[in-house]
């Protein structure tokens, strides 16, 4: 299904006049060597450009459009009229003179036999050039001395001849089409994706520009061990799940122009995360990565707009087009796995259905804000930010979470567990309740309620704001103790540690035990107070205790500690809010 996809969203590109067809892809190039007909040296052009990466502004390499890149690890495969210096020009920073003369010998020996038999003067520049080299002799090469530094580091190279690109010659690129589709000795089977009879490809192109993946490019497909092949298919690599040439050829293609192309994907902790609409327009990708929190120059109020009126079936502007809310869409969550890559999630469904979901998510997710916090959403790099020690070294989130809080929240599926518990063991961790961690904490009772159907008071504490009327036990325990601290900080000004630092985890979790003695405590503090604050102090306490209609319990589940904290927080932030 993934790779039927991925398929048909790279014929969509083709149509559309961004992908080129079989046989060639973009690629970064950073040099082009400027060569006569003798094959002589010219000149070495520079080809980076500025791009702007968020706030800065970078010198990145030209995308150009080459025959595709053969995939090679360890064996020496020359790719034809685009490759690195250590094929192109047998000199490179690996010590390892033998191994690039070898490379140098087979890049040669490949040049000369596709454009042996051509007669134009791009072909036979080319040919000459690689006849004439001399590897030894590069770095007396006073044209490619001030370069030799920066063009060995593994750049890629191309070929002019003039002014014109030496790929860009009609009579290369049929040479390369003849060479690419030649089929003589390939194995044909029915492909498992498009159910045709053809060519299988054994290997599968990899795919580079994923988070934490090989330099090299990681695979989506592959069998290189015993333990990864079917009975009676050993060494057979992709012959063990037959993909045809041409689709291997294209859902890679669909991915590689997906992760270099911005508003397509986005990375989240160790994931990378692509995104497509089934008609291909580029439009729909780029408000998913604005709902997924990306930088678009849109506002939030115009953004949560937007997702409002896709989420009732309505049409909706959005830069030169209308969005349809009905286009099918797609979300494709991968990570790195050795030199493969792991499929995290595949979810599919209408822009529309995914931006309702998202929409619901946020209005759960919404709670009184400190006075300083103007975030309108929280993104998902900032919810999983909470689950993590902010003064460890390592401040990544665990990797499993936030694939399950993808889909979860893309799907409206509950919320998964290990969110709320990673929240909970922060709060205990580091005494302090965020309005993320109070966000998260009421999503997820919320999102558990419409499930499960639970009763009506303990829903009542789950509220954006103070709720003074409930008088469901934790939450009104929450409340006060952010009472009893804030009577403890009134009567002991500038106090370096609270009744917080000492008694909250055991409040929340035994509250028999630990609230007596707060109560006892506060008696003293009052005592400390003029007779107005103290009456003020006295009443709130009062109020509160009498909305306890039971004895002190004995001991909180873990969802109702969520909600004796969620107490602690609207105790905390809607007072402080009301006094700003």
């Amino acid at each position: 299904m993934i790779l039927q996809e991925l398929v048909k969203y790279y014929d969509r590109l083709v149509e559309k006049g961004k992908l080129q067809d079989e046989g060639w892809e973009s690629v970064r190039v950073s040099y082009a060597l400027q060569i006569d007909e003798n094959g002589d040296l010219c000149r070495v052009i520079p080809l980076k450009q500025e791009e702007n990466r968020g706030k800065k502004t970078v010198q990145m390499p030209q995308i150009l459009c080459v025959p595709a890149r053969i995939k090679r690890s360890v064996k020496i495969i020359p790719n034809f009229l685009c490759d690195n210096s250590t094929y192109m020009l047998g000199k490179d920073k690996k010590e390892n003179p033998e191994r690039a003369a070898e490379c140098f010998k087979q890049s040669r020996e490949m040049h000369i036999r596709l454009l042996q038999n051509l007669k134009g003067k791009a072909a036979r520049s080319l040919r000459n050039f690689f006849v004439n080299w001399d590897p030894e002799k590069a770095e007396e090469n006073e044209i490619l001395a001030p370069y030799l530094e920066e063009i060995t580091g593994g750049e890629n190279i191309v070929f002019m001849v003039g002014t014109e690109y030496v790929h860009e010659d009609n009579e290369c690129r049929e040479a390369w089409n003849a060479f690419y589709t030649d089929t003589t000795n390939a194995e044909r089977m029915r492909c498992l994706v498009t159910g045709k009879t053809e060519p299988i490809a054994r290997l599968h192109p990899s795919i580079k520009g994923i988070v934490g993946g090989q330099s090299s490019g990681t695979t989506l497909v592959s069998f290189n061990a015993p333990a990864f092949e079917s009975y009676g298919w050993d060494g057979a690599q992709g012959l063990n799940a037959p993909v045809s040439v041409r689709a291997a050829f294209a859902y890679s293609a669909a991915l590689k122009y997906m992760i270099e192309t911005p508003g397509h994907h986005l990375r989240l902790s160790d994931q990378t995360i692509v995104f497509w609409a089934e008609n291909g327009e580029d439009d729909y990708a780029e408000l998913c990565s604005a709902m997924f929190g990306e930088e678009t120059g849109l506002s939030l109020d115009d953004l949560n707009e937007l997702m409002k009126n896709l989420a009732s079936g309505r049409e909706v502007h959005w830069k030169d087009g209308m969005l349809n809310p009905g286009e099918k869409f797609f979300i494709l969550g991968l990570s790195p796995n050795a030199a493969r890559l792991s499929v995290r999630y595949f979810l599919q469904s209408t822009i529309g259905e995914f931006a309702e979901n998202l929409s619901k998510h946020h209005e759960r997710m919404r709670i009184v804000r400190p006075p300083k916090d103007e975030r309108v959403t929280l993104s998902f790099w900032q919810l999983l930010n909470e689950t993590v020690n902010q003064k460890s070294q390592d401040k990544k989130p665990l990797p499993l979470l936030s694939g399950d809080l993808v889909r979860s929240v893309m799907l409206g599926l509950p919320y998964p567990d290990m969110l709320f518990s990673q929240v909970e063991l922060r709060i205990r961790a580091d005494h302090s309740i965020t309005r993320g961690r109070a966000g998260i904490i009421k999503a997820v009772l919320l999102k558990k309620d419409e499930y499960t159907g639970e009763d009506k008071e303990k829903k009542e504490a789950l509220t954006v704001e103070l709720n003074e009327e409930t008088k469901y036990a934790p939450y009104v325990l929450g409340r006060l103790f952010a009472v009893l601290e804030d009577l403890q900080q009134a009567a002991n000004p500038g106090i370096n540690a609270t009744i917080k630092d000492r008694f909250f985890n055991s409040a929340c979790a035994t509250p028999a035990v630990v609230f007596p003695q707060l109560i006892k405590l506060s008696q003293a503090h009052l005592k400390k107070l003029n007779p107005g604050l103290a009456y003020h102090y006295s009443k709130k306490i009062g109020e509160m205790m009498k909305k306890m209609e039971q004895d002190y319990p004995q001991r909180l589940n873990l969802q109702d500690q969520g909600i004796y904290q969620l107490g602690y927080y609207h105790q905390k932030w809607t007072r402080k809010k009301e006094e700003n």
